[in-house]
């Protein structure tokens, strides 16, 4: 009976042994791969890193631009619109005489010329002929730029006025030498109001530079400085106020 009870206990403790045994050989085998495994993806090499391009490229400076690169459409001259002139200036002659206003010169401006040709003129109303021309510029429309005239009579609103003026006193302003102008027409009767002048400018050149366009006002007559001397001369030595007339 001892001996069947010592096998027993025997078979008991092998049995413990064995499967204590058995699981600690287990852990070891897993803790080893799990090791193995973390070695392993430790142990890849490592992606080449793509060179980065370290040159320095220059930025082009933005080339500055003195006079708008637009393209006008209308190629008309002056010399083609002289048959216009001469029927406008019949017109004007004849308003001249009925309100008392110099019947020897008067002022053209046919703003439906572009911009680059002259399209300031100076009549001779006795001799019925052109005398002088001149560029001028035209309002702005309170816009960035405007390549070809748009009118209107709103006061602050940067566009040429259209209509008969009355040239008035000469003085020296905002923009150096002026003459004020007097709207005749509901459609610049705020030229006053507004301050709209003849004046020179620097932007204005002497000659034509069509096909490129002329620099805007803000709703002035804008003149070069040497033309406003000229204007300025003749209407001086004026015994009766010019009549200026804005087209177009």
């Amino acid at each position: 009976m001892k001996n069947r009870i010592l096998l027993h206990f025997s078979i008991v403790v092998f049995l413990l042994v064995s499967c204590s045994d058995a699981n600690n050989s287990s852990l070891e085998k897993s803790l080893a791969e799990t090791k193995e495994t973390k070695e392993t993806k430790t142990t890849k090499p490592k992606k080449k890193e793509k060179k980065k391009n370290t040159a320095v490229v220059k930025k082009k400076k933005e080339p500055v631009i003195t006079t708008p690169a637009v393209k006008q459409t209308a190629t008309s001259s002056l010399a083609e619109k002289t048959p216009a002139i001469i029927h406008l200036s019949h017109k004007l002659k004849e308003y001249a005489v009925q309100n008392g206003y110099s019947t020897k010169l008067c002022f053209l401006v046919d703003m439906s010329l572009p911009s680059g040709r002259n399209r300031f003129i100076i009549y001779d109303l006795e001799q019925g002929a052109i005398v002088g021309s001149g560029l001028a510029a035209h309002g702005s429309c309170n816009q960035k730029f405007l390549s070809r005239a748009k009118f209107s009579n709103t006061r602050e609103s940067g566009c040429t006025s259209p209509g008969k003026y009355k040239v008035g006193e000469f003085y020296n302003g905002q923009y150096g030498k002026s003459f004020r102008l007097y709207g005749l027409d509901k459609s610049n009767s705020n030229a006053f109001k507004r301050g709209v002048v003849i004046h020179g400018h620097d932007c204005v050149p002497n000659e034509e530079i069509y096909p490129r366009v002329l620099c805007n006002s803000f709703g002035c007559v804008m003149v070069s400085n040497e033309f406003f001397e000229k204007l300025s001369a003749i209407i001086k030595s004026s015994g009766k106020p010019i009549v200026l007339w804005v087209y177009g």
